[in-house]
């Protein structure tokens, strides 16, 4: 929790590393996907990455809504965003940056079901272990709040909600951020765009 700090802050350069070894199993296990379904929004990039390194540019996006704040979520997800394209009969590796608790991918694979695909398979770069879904491709496995490149601005704005009124325990997870390697006059800026 915020209190702890539990945060794991991966770069640029390692989420990419993560992706080349993920797509290394992916090639390795021989399983071809006709199509790469990122979910929104956490999956968009490494869905693109994901494109190249598979040499598959059939990509598209499907999106649920499950978390409202830092580790805060709704008690089930919403499909926000079905398929916009046929799955009939095709391959699918279905994209995301974490498995958290599950539910969202649990949603989304039962819509991509429905819709006749052939085959899904999950890809993520993190696991965590309270998950209902085990990925079948993952790099990490961790219990930490992870704290992605292009999703810093949303933290600060969330945890700045949740310490409302403890500014020493929100300076203290800035500060924990910073250590993290996170930019701090990226964060100074993102605090008054977000104020």
């Amino acid at each position: 929790m915020v209190s702890e700090f539990g945060f794991e802050v991966p770069n640029w350069n390692s989420i990419y590393s993560m992706l080349v070894e993920l797509a290394d199993r992916v090639h390795r296990s021989n399983f071809k996907p006709d199509i790469l379904v990122g979910i929104s929004r956490g999956g968009w990039i490494p869905t693109r990455v994901l494109s190249d390194l598979l040499e598959n540019p059939l990509i598209t996006s499907v999106g649920a809504a499950f978390y409202i704040g830092l580790s805060e979520a709704n008690h089930k997800p919403d499909l926000t965003q079905p398929l916009s394209i046929s799955v009939l009969n095709k391959k699918i590796l279905l994209v995301d940056d974490v498995v958290d608790t599950g539910k969202s991918a649990t949603l989304i694979r039962s819509h991509i079901n429905r819709k006749g695909a052939k085959e899904i398979r999950l890809l993520t770069l993190y696991y965590k272990p309270q998950s209902i879904v085990k990925p079948d491709f993952y790099s990490k496995e961790t219990k930490e709040w992870i704290i992605f490149p292009w999703e810093i601005k949303e933290t600060l704005r969330n945890l700045r909600k949740k310490c409302k009124g403890k500014t020493k325990l929100f300076m203290k997870a800035t500060s924990r951020l910073v250590s993290y390697g996170i930019d701090k006059e990226l964060i100074k800026r993102f605090l008054k765009e977000t104020s």
